[in-house]
């Protein structure tokens, strides 16, 4: 208690100058170490002298030493500092995105009217509003206007969709793009998926090159109106890591493996994801009887269920609730699950080993959905996450959690 500070700091002084030394001994050159244990020792010589001139100028020289022990670096720049945030931005994003939190574009209209998916409308240019119109209705409803006109004539070569030559994509994983293919150049980019983009006025086109010997000739207007994005939604991947899925929640889902929808879908085959509303868990047995789904013969009691088969507002006056799946037409041999009264869609769950138990999904729009009734069961390890938010177009109805 009666040991003067100057001796108490000269003390620590010592201590820390060997930590240092501990710390940094992989950074120092050996001559550098050298010269701060001879410093630390004249520090602990002085100290022993209690002569505190002594002390004070061995002090000084210890911390002189340690200061110049290691190179010094030249200060980061703004353009090093700014380049350093933005990648731990985009790292701690990616790690979001791969472990916690999704984002998901709504493509179609199987989820409506919970969720938007996105649709074209053809619209001349000339009715178009003023520029500043367009740019408000980008951020608010994240409407497009689109307009596309063949530069050259293109031999069109045949798709899946409509048997026409567009295809579908995906960019950075939730935008969805197309592109038109031809047999004589690169493909063409379009600004939306095929069915929004063909309801802007690419169907017509394409049948009548089709028509032509599918010569698509230059000057001709691909495209001409304008495109409503799908809602954006962020689904949560963590939750199902923690708890059972829940009968009637939203979820998405990835179509890998799921063969009645590579056969059906075409451009939206194996590999991509849907989004519907989950309405059978394992052990279920799931029927039709409209306007309700029954579970195990008896009506099922979710609330995003009963939404469904009840109908109401915002749901439009011919909504039927839940339908059975229809054929496409005498051609039409895929197998369907859910196509008569008396079907019965069966789970597994006792039989099923850990990643194959099996759940089943509906769209809210079922007189428009391409779902379980038609290609039968999703397994767990296809499960995504439920989704959780509806993030932009901020004056769809939608934005906030999702029911």
């Amino acid at each position: 208690m009666l040991t003067p500070a100057w001796k108490k700091n000269a003390k620590i002084l010592v201590k820390g100058a060997k930590k240092f030394v501990d710390y940094k001994r992989d950074l120092l050159a050996p001559e550098r170490v050298a010269e701060i244990e001879s410093r630390r020792k004249d520090l602990s010589d002085a100290i022993r002298s209690k002569d505190r001139a002594r002390v004070d100028e061995a002090s000084k020289q210890l911390r002189a030493t340690c200061d110049n022990a290691l190179p010094h670096q030249k200060p980061q720049g703004w353009f090093e500092e700014n380049v350093e945030v933005m990648f731990v931005a985009i790292v701690i994003a990616l790690g979001l995105r791969a472990y916690y939190l999704q984002p998901f574009r709504i493509p179609t209209g199987s989820m409506q009217p919970t969720l938007n998916g996105i649709v074209g409308t053809q619209l001349p240019e000339a009715e178009w509003p003023s520029f500043p119109v367009r740019m408000a209705e980008w951020v608010l409803r994240g409407r497009s206007y689109v307009k596309l006109v063949n530069d050259r004539d293109r031999q069109l070569a045949r798709g899946p969709y409509k048997g026409l030559g567009v295809h579908d994509k995906q960019v950075m994983h939730f935008f969805s793009k197309g592109e038109i293919r031809f047999l004589d150049s690169p493909p063409l980019t379009i600004p939306g998926p095929a069915n929004p983009s063909g309801q802007t006025g690419l169907d017509s086109a394409l049948i009548e090159a089709v028509n032509n010997g599918g010569l698509l000739k230059k000057g001709v207007v691909l495209m001409e109106g304008m495109i409503d994005s799908g809602d954006l939604v962020l689904v949560d991947k963590f939750s199902y890591h923690f708890r059972k899925p829940d009968r009637g929640e939203v979820f998405v889902f990835d179509t890998l493996g799921i063969k009645g929808i590579k056969d059906r879908s075409g451009p939206q085959g194996s590999g991509s994801h849907y989004i519907k509303r989950l309405v059978g868990v394992p052990g279920d047995s799931l029927s039709i009887n409209t306007p309700d789904l029954l579970v195990d013969g008896k009506v099922t009691g979710e609330p995003g269920i009963r939404k469904v088969a009840e109908g109401k507002p915002p749901f439009k006056e011919s909504h039927q609730g839940y339908v059975l799946a229809r054929r496409a037409g005498p051609g039409d041999t895929n197998r369907i699950y859910l196509e008569s009264i008396g079907d019965v869609l069966k789970l597994d769950k006792e039989k099923a080993r850990p990643g194959f138990r099996e759940y089943a999904a509906m769209g809210d729009n079922t007189g428009n959905s391409l779902d379980s009734r038609y290609w039968g069961t999703v397994k767990e390890y296809n499960l995504v996450g439920p989704a959780l938010f509806a993030l932009w177009p901020i004056t769809s109805g939608h934005w906030g959690f999702i029911k």
